[in-house]
């Protein structure tokens, strides 16, 4: 998000998060600082209060989802106060959270992308989370390893994993049907993705065999990243100097290109990928990689649909999960108690599986997993299945300062492939002179 915007697609698609243990209030001692604006004299009400400033990035459903899930907190414990606020959708999130980072005036939790923890862990008010974690009532390795090692810099916990998910394929049964081509199951390959792709086109009637976002953002980088890691290539070479996809990278790009010299992709020209996702489920694509924030879209638009895992190369299991996270700053020690003992409330499996539920993302532990809410929500929603048991196998983007850097180089690559203007073997060479030249850079 992984990674891409999900809360105004999923609904930004990635939601929330999970910490360790609650800490006591009384313990928090010394001057408080001044904050964002929670509209308190050193965080404390007129009643005493703890108030907290809280970016929750989310829209329409997953901000109602928050709210409640906030005044059941309050209700729960009535010396500390959550204010929603930010003014931001989570796409906008990292360059809200830098400017107030630099004014002095930052909110005391905020959802950031996975993608983007790195640049601002940098930051001395971000709170170290390691001790919270390896103490709370949930194991730490009871989470799935992708919320754990999205939130893990250097061996340190530096913020909370607030959504988990994972990519897979979505099919439109009656497309195929009509078609007359068998649906794919569990282990197919790209390359038969792709001629797949080819028989489900028809140019004549404005039908895809499948999609891919066209902007160059994260959106569209972070589903190459399965092929990569399944061919052997990394993100960063082992050196750190390097990246390590310069020849996996072309054999990824060559499936792009594939699809785009066959005409059966159709490339969203506008961020966030909402007409690909229109284009679906109008009936007009037959095949769309994405997550599970994505279903209850898809039902609620009437596509009888099925849910299979991504295709590999060499036929393992193999995706990507875009974790993003709750992460806390230091306002002084009442706010990072306060703001710790929220975290921690929220991403215990009640709070978690409900979130899960109402909001649409996957359970971030197997604690979550097992409760009969989410085990009913999984069995009356077609294809969730498949995208949770893929969390088993589900590998995470490093979490490192130049990470972005990467990305948009690559974005650039792919845009460069899907559009007909580079071959993969060109756009990968120009991809590795921008990322190279970001990771020889201090940081």
């Amino acid at each position: 998000m992984a990674a891409v915007s999900r809360v105004a697609a999923r609904p930004s698609r990635r939601g929330l998060l999970r910490g360790g243990g609650a800490l006591a209030l009384s313990a928090a001692g010394g001057p408080v600082l001044a904050g964002c604006g929670a509209g308190a004299a050193d965080g404390v009400d007129a009643d005493g209060r703890v108030v907290l400033e809280m970016w929750h990035g989310q829209a329409d459903t997953a901000a109602a989802v928050v709210k409640r899930l906030v005044a059941d907190f309050e209700r729960a414990h009535p010396h500390i106060r959550v204010d929603l606020g930010g003014g931001v959708l989570s796409d906008a999130m990292l360059q809200k959270v830098t400017a107030a980072l630099a004014a002095g005036a930052y909110p005391d939790i905020a959802y950031i992308f996975g993608s983007d923890l790195a640049s601002v862990a940098r930051s001395p008010q971000v709170v170290d989370l390691t001790d919270q974690v390896s103490s709370g009532p949930t194991p730490w390795k009871n989470y799935w390893a992708p919320a754990r090692e999205a939130v893990t810099l250097n061996g340190r916990v530096r913020a909370a994993p607030a959504v988990v998910d994972s990519l897979a394929v979505v099919c439109n049964v009656r497309l195929f049907r009509d078609a007359g081509v068998p649906l794919p199951r569990a282990g197919w390959t790209w390359e038969e993705f792709v001629a797949t792709a080819r028989r489900l086109t028809q140019p004549a009637r404005g039908r895809f065999g499948t999609g891919w976002p066209g902007v160059g953002d994260e959106d569209t980088v972070w589903r190459l990243w399965p092929m990569i890691w399944d061919l052997g290539g990394e993100v960063i070479a082992e050196d750190g100097r390097h990246i390590g996809f310069a020849d996996t990278g072309v054999r990824a790009l060559e499936v792009v290109q594939a699809l785009a010299r066959d005409r059966s992709v159709y490339i969203d020209p506008k961020t966030g990928s909402e007409q690909l996702y229109q284009v679906f489920q109008s009936g007009r694509m037959a095949m769309v990689a994405t997550g599970p924030w994505q279903l209850p879209d898809i039902r609620q638009a009437g596509v009888e649909y099925q849910v299979v895992p991504l295709p590999s190369f060499s036929g393992r299991p193999v995706t990507i999960s875009g974790p993003d996270t709750w992460t806390v700053f230091d306002n002084g020690g009442a706010r990072v108690a306060a703001a710790r003992t929220f975290v921690s409330w929220l991403t215990q499996p009640a709070q978690d599986a409900r979130w899960d539920v109402e909001a649409g993302s996957l359970p971030l532990s197997r604690r979550s997993q097992a409760l009969p809410g989410w085990q009913h929500h999984a069995a009356d929603t077609e294809g969730l299945p498949v995208f949770t048991r893929a969390l088993e196998t589900a590998r995470v983007r490093p979490v490192h300062p130049a990470y972005p850097q990467i990305s948009q180089a690559l974005g650039q690559a792919i845009v460069a492939v899907l559009l007909g203007r580079k071959s993969p073997t060109e756009a990968l060479r120009a991809c590795a002179a921008e990322a190279n030249a970001a990771l020889i850079i201090p940081r």
